[in-house]
């Protein structure tokens, strides 16, 4: 069987599927990698902490698979200079979207492409979105339906999105965890698709 030409670094079932719409092919593979969040790096532009987790993410994977191009992701919500990763917990995800009520935040989604000789492209995109004001109700009844310990910011826009999402602007699809029209414009330009 012959190899797909990029691995992708990463779990997620969301990032397989926006990167399989794309038309790419791949392989996953992960790695067990300690991730930052932006309580124990405050030092670091919630950007700056998106970059660093994606870099780790394919860095550690290309040491597994060397030679090979690898790709690794990360997402994080910033609501000024709050960050917002993965909750550890119910409760956690409930503080998270009772701050992000009403209020318009960034969703950040950094990748590291690393290619067969090492080399490192690290790049992101920034969509914004703005919740609606919501209820303690709202929050019960969407932390009951959606998994959301897996997601940074403790919501999904593709799973009861429109519960809670007023609007949105920029990448849909970054938001989601994929930056996929810069990931298509790097992708060409390294070679690995056809305009």
């Amino acid at each position: 069987m012959s190899e797909e030409p990029i691995i992708l670094a990463s779990a997620s079932p969301r990032r397989r599927d926006l990167l399989r719409g794309m038309g790419v092919r791949f392989e996953v593979v992960t790695a067990r990698v300690r991730e930052l969040a932006g309580a124990t790096s405050p030092h670091l532009s919630p950007a700056e902490l998106a970059h660093e987790n994606a870099r780790r993410k394919a860095k550690a994977v290309a040491a597994l698979r060397p030679g090979r191009w690898v790709l690794g992701a990360d997402t994080v919500v910033a609501l000024e200079k709050r960050v917002m990763g993965k909750p550890d917990s119910i409760d956690q995800a409930r503080d998270f979207l009772t701050a992000l009520s009403g209020e318009t935040h960034e969703v950040i989604t950094a990748c590291a492409l690393i290619a067969p000789d090492g080399e490192a492209e690290i790049f992101h995109d920034i969509s914004r979105v703005t919740l609606r004001v919501l209820s303690h109700q709202t929050i019960g009844r969407y932390l009951g339906e959606v998994n959301v310990l897996d997601k940074a910011g403790a919501y999904a826009l593709q799973e009861r999105g429109e519960w809670i999402v007023e609007r949105v602007e920029g990448s849909r699809a970054n938001i989601i965890g994929l930056p996929t029209e810069a990931l298509e414009q790097v992708l060409i330009r390294r070679g690995l698709r056809k305009r």
